[in-house]
C-alpha cells in the first residue's frame, strides 16, 4: 500500500509502522493546536497594543502640529527654518521571538542633538512643538513596532492553522483509513488461515 510516495510494509510490520505514524500526526496536531492558541492570544493583545498605541500616537501628533501652528504664527517660517536641528532622530528596533517568531519587542529613539553651532527654537511654542514631535516619533515607532509584531503573529498563525487542517482533514484520515485497510487485511489472512488450520487437522485425522 502506498500514500504520497511511501510504501507501507505489508501484515503486522505495516501496521505497526501506521501506529506510530497515526500517533505521531494526532500529537502533532494537538500540539500545533495548543500552539495556535497561544499565538492567537498573544496576537489578540499585541492588536490590543497597538491600537492603544496608535491612538497615543494620533494624539501626540496631534499636539505638535497644534504647537507647530502657533510657534509659525508667532515667528514666521524663517523662525520654523532655524528650529529645525540638522541630525535627524534615530529609532532602533529590539528583536525578540515567541513561539519561533521572530518580532519587533521594542524600540529605542534617539531624538536629534544639536550642535554647539545651532540655535535653539526662537520662541516657546517652536520649543514646544520640538518636544512633542519628539514624543510623537517615539510614539509613532512603538505603534509600528507593536502592529509590525501582531502582524508577524497572524501570520505564524495562519501558517499553524494551514497546518493542522493538513493534519486533521487529510493526513490523519489518510493514515486511519490505511490502518483499517492493513488490518482487514490481516484479519483476512487470520482467518484464512484458521480456516485451513482446521481443513488439515479433520483431514490429517482422517
Amino acid at each position: 500500500m502506498t500514500g504520497r510516495g511511501r510504501r507501507v510494509p505489508p501484515g503486522r510490520s505495516g501496521r505497526l509502522r501506521l501506529r506510530r505514524s497515526l500517533a505521531t500526526a494526532l500529537r502533532g496536531a494537538d500540539l500545533l493546536e495548543r500552539k495556535l492558541r497561544l499565538l492567537l492570544d498573544h496576537e489578540r493583545a499585541a492588536r490590543g497594543a497597538a491600537r492603544e498605541a496608535g491612538r497615543v500616537w494620533r494624539e501626540r501628533l496631534a499636539e505638535a502640529d497644534g504647537w507647530l501652528v502657533r510657534g509659525v504664527l508667532l515667528g514666521g517660517e524663517r523662525a520654523l527654518a532655524e528650529a529645525v536641528p540638522a541630525e535627524r532622530a534615530r529609532v532602533d528596533v529590539r528583536w525578540g521571538a515567541l513561539m519561533g517568531v521572530r518580532h519587533p519587542a521594542g524600540v529605542e529613539c534617539a531624538g536629534p542633538v544639536r550642535s554647539a553651532a545651532e540655535t535653539t527654537a526662537p520662541n516657546t511654542a517652536l520649543a514646544h512643538a520640538e518636544a512633542a514631535y519628539r514624543a510623537a516619533v517615539r510614539a509613532a515607532a512603538e505603534h509600528a513596532a507593536r502592529q509590525a509584531a501582531a502582524d508577524l503573529l497572524a501570520a505564524e498563525a495562519e501558517r499553524t492553522r494551514q497546518r493542522v487542517r493538513a493534519l486533521r482533514r487529510h493526513w490523519i484520515p489518510r493514515l486511519r483509513g490505511e490502518l483499517a485497510a492493513v488490518e482487514l487485511g490481516l484479519e483476512e489472512a487470520e482467518h484464512e488461515e484458521a480456516v485451513r488450520r482446521r481443513w488439515a487437522a479433520s483431514h490429517g485425522s482422517g
